[in-house]
């Protein structure tokens, strides 16, 4: 659904205010954020202080409203969203989606789907800042399974404006016309989306949602929708790459008792980027210690015939009713994990990604992933549209 987007003025320089989004951002990062401008998005979307740091961060929401740093579209719009890059393979890529308001709908309702199980948060940092500032600040990313919605946000709208950071260029821009309003919408609402990045997100809407119908009585406020970035699931846009899975505390010499198993073994140098193309080239896996400790994992023959076609999926196979089964962590990156074995003299597996296929595969057939089976690059930025859950 389209609605009236909250944006920077255009008087703001959107380069000194947009942020990264808050779940990946160091402490180090924030100080640099709230040092770089006063009303840079991180002073509400990742609040500092006490017990009262989201009230504050509503009032501050408010006061920007109010002296004109935010305002608000005259009538309900859409915001194309492109992201232009070249990823880790070289490949030069453009991706668009659409930013508007998804329907928040039942865990197992079907239309809204996830795509992996998620790993529990004991926090409750996005519900209570939703709560203080009535407001979506950041988008879950959805994937359209609708054919051709590429082809209707391929011509450029009214231009809202740009920032380019590490080589990635963010362009955001403006859909009015009613004729175009329709057609977007109703080509997302032919299929389902799939949630790609912000499962959590998505079920911090449902709480809150459900808060605002035993509140109001009604089912008709800005409540039953979410703020999301839907594209297409086409592969010359995605770029996925994989997050490697760290066994904390359990030695190479462990982690190998336990998989072999399921795999063979051959020898393997030290880990590249180049490994990572090989490893889906020969769809193999990697075993990784502290020094120059590596090896090849190559799956047995039968050892994955009742297992989906996923690494993750696999490796959890083959730990299942070890000790080792529960000290996986998850580290996206060649090099922090290789770090972070170094750091905890630990043992890792690098896995490859995902195939967008799988992915569409798994979610038409209602399955669900193992945590962290992907990690969609580059993460949208927090601060170009804020979506006001007043009623």
């Amino acid at each position: 659904m389209p609605f009236r987007a909250i944006r920077y003025a255009p008087q703001i320089d959107l380069d000194a205010v947009i942020a990264p989004p808050y779940d990946v951002l160091s402490d180090a990062d924030r100080d640099a954020l709230t040092a770089r401008d006063e009303h840079n998005i991180v002073h509400v979307d990742v609040p500092r202080g006490g017990d009262d740091r989201y009230v504050d961060a509503g009032q501050v929401f408010r006061q920007w409203l109010a002296e004109g740093v935010l305002v608000t579209d005259e009538h309900p719009t859409f915001t194309l969203y492109r992201m232009r890059f070249t990823d880790e393979s070289g490949t030069r890529r453009d991706l668009v989606g659409v930013l508007g308001g998804l329907e928040v709908v039942d865990d197992g309702a079907g239309g809204v789907l996830p795509h992996e199980r998620t790993t529990p948060k004991a926090s409750t940092d996005r519900l209570d800042l939703t709560r203080a500032t009535d407001a979506n600040l950041s988008p879950v990313w959805g994937l359209s399974l609708a054919g051709s919605l590429t082809s209707l946000l391929a011509e450029p709208a009214d231009s809202v404006g740009s920032v380019e950071v590490d080589g990635v260029e963010h362009v955001v821009e403006r859909v009015t016309d009613p004729e175009r309003l329709a057609a977007i919408g109703a080509r997302v609402a032919s299929d389902d989306v799939l949630i790609a990045d912000g499962h959590h997100r998505y079920g911090i809407s449902r709480i809150h949602r459900d808060d605002v119908r035993a509140a109001t009585g009604r089912h008709d406020t800005p409540a039953e929708e979410t703020l999301a970035f839907v594209g297409e699931l086409v592969a010359d846009q995605l770029s996925v790459e994989a997050i490697h899975r760290v066994y904390v505390g359990v030695s190479y010499d462990e982690l190998r008792a336990v998989l072999a198993t399921s795999f063979e073994f051959a020898p393997a140098e030290r880990p590249t980027r180049a490994t990572l193309t090989e490893m889906t080239a020969q769809g193999r896996l990697v075993l990784v210690g502290p020094g120059s400790s590596a090896e090849w994992l190559i799956p047995r023959d039968g050892a994955f015939d009742e297992v989906r076609s996923i690494d993750g999926a696999w490796l959890e196979h083959a730990v299942a009713g070890t000790p080792v089964a529960d000290t996986v962590t998850y580290q996206h990156g060649l090099d922090e994990t290789l770090a972070a074995v170094e750091r905890d003299g630990s043992a890792a597996v690098l896995i490859r990604p995902v195939s967008l296929a799988e992915i569409e595969r798994t979610a038409r057939e209602g399955h669900l992933m193992p945590p962290k089976s992907t990690f969609f690059t580059p993460k949208l930025r927090t601060g170009f549209v804020v979506r006001d859950l007043r009623a």
